[in-house]
């Protein structure tokens, strides 16, 4: 069973994908968490911190997912992982939702959280490919994936998907 911070937050991402970051209150968030308005507020003493513990938990995503690549390759695993489970593609929505609907409900660590994701598995493909061109390429090609996948777009099928993934694994395995 979560414990309560997680439960909080859980809460948190349901109300944000349900009404929207306008209509989020900590009161809200409490009752559906299942705990007090003060329990609620000893961890996360404001939205900006239910934000920012959003945030955190992308952070975690990212990390098991660039320790999976330093097993298996840094191309192969951020393009494999451009579809990410539902768990995940909620949370980073309701992340970028809050980001852009309120910025008064963002701190700067989590602009800052944000941020290093992308840059992190930016850094990562051009140091596994010599044409910086093409990882561009795999990095935008894995972007739009997972936007696609975040937003509940339709994905394309998976055997197009793995052909794309393939083509790109055997362009920069050239390089």
């Amino acid at each position: 069973m979560p414990g309560t911070r997680d439960r909080i937050l859980d809460a948190f991402v349901d109300q944000l994908i349900e009404h929207g970051i306008a209509t989020v209150t900590i009161e809200k968030v409490a009752e559906r968490a299942g705990v007090s308005k003060g329990g609620l507020l000893y961890h996360f003493p404001a939205k900006p911190a239910l934000v920012e513990g959003l945030a955190d938990r992308l952070r975690a995503f990212t990390d098991a997912n660039l320790a999976r690549a330093d097993k298996h390759g840094v191309v192969r695993t951020f393009l494999e992982t451009s579809s990410p489970d539902s768990n995940e593609a909620r949370h980073y929505w309701a992340v970028i939702s809050a980001v852009q609907a309120d910025p008064g409900s963002t701190t700067d660590r989590t602009r800052s959280l944000l941020a290093a994701v992308f840059e992190d598995w930016s850094t990562r493909l051009r140091a596994a490919i010599s044409d910086p061109i093409l990882a561009d390429i795999i990095r935008f090609t894995g972007d739009g994936l997972y936007l696609t996948a975040v937003t509940g777009l339709p994905l394309p099928s998976n055997h197009r998907i793995q052909n794309v993934i393939r083509r790109l694994l055997a362009e920069a395995d050239k390089r």
